[in-house]
C-alpha cells in the first residue's frame, strides 16, 4: 500500500496539480488585492463614494452583510475573467508556435522517389 501511495504521490500529474494549486492561491491573492485596492475604490468613486463592504441590513439582532457578498462576486468575476484571458493568450501562443513549426518542417524529398517518378514520366512519354 505504501508503494502504491508513493507511486501515486510522485506521478507528474499530482506534482503539476500541487504546483497549480500553490500558484493559483498566489494568483488569487494578487487579484483580490487588485480588486480591493484599485478596482473597487474606483467603482466606489463612480457610484458616488459607495463602499460595497459596508452595505448591510439589520434583521432583528442579526446583521446581514450583503456588501461583502457583492465584493466576493466581483472578486470571482475578475478572477474568472483574468484566468480566461490568460488561457486565451497562452492557447493562441501555443497554436502560433505549432503553426511555425509546421511551416518550418517541409517534407524531405526522397531521391529514390524522385528518380522513380522521372522514370515513370519517361516511360509515359515513350508510349
Amino acid at each position: 500500500m505504501m508503494r502504491e501511495f508513493k507511486e501515486f504521490a510522485l506521478k507528474g500529474n499530482v506534482l503539476d496539480l500541487a504546483v497549480g494549486v500553490v500558484i493559483g492561491g498566489a494568483f488569487g491573492k494578487i487579484v483580490s488585492s487588485l480588486v480591493d485596492n484599485i478596482i473597487m475604490p474606483l467603482v466606489g468613486v463612480l457610484l458616488g463614494g459607495l463602499d460595497f463592504t459596508s452595505l448591510s441590513v439589520v434583521v432583528g439582532s442579526a446583521t446581514i452583510k450583503y456588501g461583502v457578498f457583492i465584493q466576493s462576486v466581483v472578486d470571482f468575476l475578475i478572477i474568472a475573467f483574468s484566468v480566461f484571458i490568460f488561457i486565451k493568450v497562452s492557447t493562441s501562443l501555443i497554436k502560433k508556435k505549432e503553426v511555425e513549426v509546421e511551416i518550418e518542417e517541409e517534407p524531405e524529398v526522397n531521391q529514390v522517389e524522385e528518380y522513380l517518378k522521372e522514370i515513370r514520366d519517361l516511360l509515359k512519354d515513350q508510349n
